[in-house]
């Protein structure tokens, strides 16, 4: 989860490919949800807030801009900001491809297992 400070360091068409995509996502989230496909029903309330926290971001600037308060981040801000909420959504991608390959394993293992008790049915 990226903070509202990290957020704030990151430029206007960053925020606005960020907040599109969190919200393609909790689209998703919610058809998988829905279907009962969805592993992990946490993530659904950790977009929400991403969402919620780069709107305030968007809005706090706007407020300040109009106050003529705001005042942009440098770029090396900008650049350690990105690095770490990089850092973050990869770690988000490992635990989601870890609960996936859990799951997997999981499936293929009750597989066999009702596998094993078909053959003993049919050699009796």
């Amino acid at each position: 989860m990226a903070s509202a400070t990290d957020l704030a360091q990151l430029d206007g068409d960053e925020l606005a490919t960020r907040l599109g995509d969190a919200r393609r996502e909790l689209f998703n989230l919610r058809f998988q949800l829905a279907t009962g496909q969805l592993d992990n029903p946490a993530r659904v309330g950790q977009v929400k807030h991403d969402v919620a926290r780069i709107l305030t971001v968007l809005r706090t600037r706007e407020i300040l801009e109009a106050e003529g308060a705001y005042v942009a981040p440098t770029a090396a801000e900008h650049a350690d900001a990105l690095a770490k909420l990089a850092a973050e959504d990869q770690a988000i991608a490992e635990k989601a491809e870890a609960r996936a390959a859990a799951a997997k394993a999981e499936d293929e293992a009750d597989e066999v297992t009702f596998d094993d008790d078909e053959l003993e049915e049919e050699e009796a």
